[in-house]
Parts: structure tokens; sequence; C-alpha cells
């Protein structure tokens, strides 16, 4: 068989790869081979597909499965730069040193050892329990969510990843799960819970008395289930944090207890708008927002609505139906039969935004644009009009920026101007009940810059590369980042001309690398460069980028209450977390 990656390969990930072993005509090739191996213990994993491809060329590829001993290696590859990737059946898929979606290419060259590589995979982790209520009985149904720590996008983030439900015996299973931290919340109603509507009420204020309906329920079945996060506790500042390691089955129960159910009466005004106003409970969790299923939502009396089955705690509200909507955040509500006077809710506002692409005469298919305010909630996403035009209504007040989504090219924001909003770099601050109308200039990211990483002299596998703008605070799009490949070198792609401090640090995966106060103490020892418009699409650097190491950051606390006493620990060592045996692979 001629060298492998030389014709254009379209079978299955499935097929066996044949005999390499005779050299290309040139004889100038090169070996693929190492080892496949659990990240967990380095166990060599047996049967595990590994797939090599031209990072040039996609279609050009070859795999072959792994022997007894974990082995695999390709011959006759030419001289080239390629991925290399491993998957195994309950294993989480992997490249070779992959950090996100980032990962270190394999180059064969004179002097490079690309004989003893080392693909790790982790195995899928689970998690899996029970959800159980005050008498320990399963509760059906019950939803249950999974969030994760998350740094891809430069910042620390908590958000939801997984949403599933218990079964008929309370019982759910979360998988496949990456290495991480995790924080598990689940949210039910009481079977038997009933609560009962208050009567209708003249004048201002509802009188919160039973209904003759209603007299003969048992008041003391009027409660409701708080969200509640594990260990067992109603506010994300107290949940107890899971950090899991590949291919370990975690057994996580979840109590819920009951609390009195608060019934609440809103003071609406609809300002001469014809229909009717109702309320939508949220309560805050972590870096977004739990909706709140109530039981009843009723109007009462005009301008007057009630809502039954709703546990004590803090809550924002946002109003829908009849004219502009309006929210009221952090309002705490302990007290049943209470009112609230919505007459102070800030009006949301309707943004009308228009775009255009410096130099292109049309937009690019596909193009979708939304809205990400200061606490990383995304507005949106909108697919643009013919005209470049796309309308975001219910926009609580505050600073946005523009995400741009959906187009295989990189596109920045260039420019932005504003009739009836703030402007400030490539953000824009909505004020309650405007309409402002937003015009954004992007331009497309049509440069690469290329050079390599090195330490004391010596290319540097692994590194993160960062390419850091001029005023990052308000540049956030017109960051880019790479993986050094085992040569060192890296590619930064669709890079819009500017002025930026380009950073290779050791294990910087985990850094805030968005955030200026973080990547401040890196800039120092960055080297800045000028990125102009090069005949070419390729911008090459004459001299190597120095790689950092990275510095300690404090370890992240979490306050976790255990038993009687509070502990504050980055790993709490009294979890209620029980180890399933992990299966062999």
């Amino acid at each position: 068989m001629t060298a492998i990656l030389l014709l254009a390969t379209r079978a299955p990930a499935a097929a066996q790869s044949q005999d390499t072993s005779q050299p290309s005509a040139s004889g100038n090739t090169f070996r693929i081979a190492g080892t496949v191996v659990s990240k967990v213990d380095g166990h060599p994993l047996a049967r595990a597909r590994v797939t090599v491809r031209d990072a040039r060329d996609a279609q050009k590829f070859e795999s072959q499965v792994t022997s007894e001993d974990g082995r695999f290696q390709f011959t006759g590859v030419p001289a080239g730069k390629y991925s290399l990737t491993g998957a195994k059946r309950g294993f989480i898929a992997a490249s070779y040193d992959q950090h996100e979606q980032f990962s270190t290419a394999i180059v064969t060259g004179a002097g490079l050892d690309t004989e003893s590589l080392i693909l790790q995979l982790a195995p899928a982790a689970i998690i899996f329990g029970k959800v159980l209520d005050e008498s320990g009985e399963p509760v059906r149904r019950a939803t249950v969510s999974v969030y994760f720590e998350d740094h891809s996008s430069g910042v620390d983030q908590i958000r939801q990843t997984h949403v599933t439900q218990t079964d008929d015996l309370g019982a759910y299973e979360i998988t496949p799960l990456t290495p991480g931290t995790y924080f598990l919340s689940a949210s039910a109603k009481p079977w038997y819970a009933i609560h009962p509507t208050s009567d209708s009420v003249a004048g201002s204020k509802a009188t919160g008395t039973a209904n003759a309906d209603s007299t003969n329920f048992d008041r003391s079945l009027d409660v409701a289930y708080p969200v509640t996060y594990y260990a067992d506790v109603t506010d994300t500042d107290s949940a107890t944090p899971i950090p899991i390691r590949g291919g370990e089955r975690l057994q996580v129960e979840i109590h819920l207890n009951p609390v009195p159910a608060l019934h609440l009466f809103f003071r609406v005004h609809n300002n001469g708008n014809r229909g009717d106003i109702f309320p939508r409970l949220e309560q805050p969790s972590f870096d977004g927002s739990t909706f709140l299923q109530s039981d009843i939502v009723r109007t009462v009396s005009p301008g007057l609505v009630e809502i039954t089955g709703v546990p004590a705690g803090r809550y924002n509200v946002h109003f829908y139906g009849a004219g502009a909507g309006t929210q009221m955040n952090g309002i705490e509500v302990n007290k049943d039969g209470e009112e609230i006077d919505t007459s102070a809710a800030e009006v949301l506002s309707t943004v009308k935004l228009s775009v255009r692409v410096t130099g292109e005469n049309s937009l690019p298919p596909g193009l979708v644009v939304a809205l990400r305010s200061a606490h990383q909630a995304m507005m949106g996403p909108r697919q643009l009009s013919a005209k470049g035009e796309a309308g975001f209504t219910e926009i609580p007040p505050g600073k946005y920026e523009v995400v741009l989504l959906g187009t295989a090219r990189t596109y920045s924001v260039a420019h932005i101007s504003a009739e009836g909003a703030e402007v400030s770099g490539h953000s824009f601050t909505v004020a309650a009940g405007s309409t402002p109308s937003v015009s954004v200039t992007l331009v497309g990211g049509s440069l690469n810059v290329e050079g390599t990483a090195k330490r004391a002299g010596t290319p540097f596998a692994g590194a993160m590369v960062v390419l850091v703008p001029k005023d990052p605070e308000d540049n956030a799009d017109l960051f880019r980042r790479d993986q050094s490949d085992l040569d060192g070198t890296f590619s930064l792609r669709n890079v819009v001309p500017g002025s930026y401090t380009i950073l290779a640090i050791e294990n910087g995966w985990e850094l805030n690398w968005s955030q200026p106060a973080v990547i401040a103490a890196y800039m120092s020892h960055g080297r800045t460069i000028q990125v102009g418009n090069p005949a070419g699409r390729t911008m090459s650097l004459a001299e190597a980028v120095e790689v950092q190491s990275k510095q300690i950051r404090p370890q992240r606390k979490f306050h976790v209450t255990c038993s009687t006493k509070r502990h504050t620990r980055a790993i709490p060592s009294c979890w209620g977390v029980r180890k399933a045996k992990r299966p062999t692979a």
C-alpha cells in the first residue's frame, strides 16, 4: 500500500487500516506511534480507535485499533502536521493533549519524536442517585439540574449543562460527564400539596381568607419544595461542589423538605393597555436563573394577580402580557398574603440592531447575533434579515456586547454607534424603557498570525497562546487563542488588524484570561505586535514567544455545611457522596 494520507479517504471511522510499513517513493516518511492510556490511572486501553488526520486537508486520514497493550503505529507518514485523536466506548473522545477545543498537533520531521506519544482518554463519569422526600420516599418526575464550573470563555462561570427527570422510583442518571467540578439541584412539587386560592377581593388589598370551596382543605398541606442544591441546601452559596475524576460513578441523593407555601399578590399596572399582566418568578441560580413553576396564577380583580404555592425566598419577577414587559429584581418574599406593589418595576427595552460588514456588499449567509450582558447572560440569538437587521424585545437595562454566531469565518466588531444608548468601546448601555437603535460595523478576521512558542530557546508543546487586544475590557471579541503544537508552532486564525500583545502560558487553561486584572500579570513578559494587512493571509512572527509559567492563584473556596459544623475547604471531606465501584476498561 502507498504511504498513508496521500489520498483522500472517505471510509468511516470504524474502517481498519492496512499495512503501511512500506515507505513512500521519496523515502522521506516517518512514523506516528505510541500508546492510548486511561487519563485516570495510566493503564493501556486495548481496542481503542486512533485516527491520524492531515491538518491541512481533513479528507486525508487513516485510523486503526490499538493492540492489547494499547499500542498504535502509523508508518509511511509524509512530513507534515497531523491531528491525533482517540475514542473508546465508555471514554470521552479526545485529541492529543486536548484542552477545551484546542489540542497539540503532531508534527513529523527531523529531530521530532513522534514514536513515543501518550494519548490520554478520560473515562466517562456518571452521577446517579435518587431524589427523596421528607419521609425518605422517592420523588417522581423531579427535575434534576447539573451545573458545571466552566473557564472556556476566559471567566469563571457556573452554567447549567444537563437536565433530566427522575423516574417512577425517584432515580436519575446523568452521563457522560467529563472531569471537572459540578453542582446538582432538584426541584419538584409535593404530590400531596394543595394550594387553595383566596376569595375575590374588592378594594386595593386581598383578604387572603379561604373561599367556601377551600374550607375543607387541611392548611398543613399548603406546602412547597424549594429548589434544593446538594447537599440539601436552598441557596447556591452553600451548595457543595462535586469534583469528578474520569470514570467515577458517584451516587448522590438529594432530600426535598417542604416549607409553608406563600400566597402572593401583585398589584400590576397595565398603563391603559387591554389585557392582563402576569408575573413570572425566577430564582438566581449560580450564573443563571431557575424558573419557578408556581401552582396557580390568576387575576383576583382588575390589577391584582395572585400566585400560589411559592416557597419563601429571593426572586426576580418578570411581568408579561399586555403592554411593554417590566421586571423587578431581588424581591425578598417571606410573608403569606403579602401584596407587592410593582409600580417601581423597571420597564424592559426594545433594541433594534443593524449590521454591516466592512468591504463586503452583502452579509455572510447564516450570520446570527445575540446580546451578552455584563453577567454573561445571553439574549437572543436572532437571525439577521436580508437587510442586516434584528430586533430584541424585553431587554433588561444594563450593559451589553454584541456576540456573533453561525458562520465559518470569524467576524469581530469594529465600531458601534447608537441612538438612544450610551456606547463605550464595543458595548452599549440600555436604559430602562428605552428603544435604542444600534448600528454595528463588522470586520472579517482575514489574517492568520503564526509563530513559535519556546522556553530557553527550545520549542515548547502544549502552551496556551493568547493574543490580547489593546483595551481588552472593551474588545473581548478580538481575543484569539491556540495551543502550541509538537514543534512549538501555533496559528492564531481570523485575526483583525490592530495592536496586540501575544503571550504563551504553560498550563494556563483555567485562567480567567479574558479578565484584564488577571491577564495583566502576564503582559509585561509578552510581546507587543502590530497586525497590519500583509500581502498574503498569514503574518509570521520572526521571534519566538517565550513561554511563561502560570502564576498560582488562590484556590476557590466554598462554604459547606457538614452535620452541625461549618467548614471552609476547597474539597470538603464530609460529603454524602458515595463512590460506586469503577468498572474496568
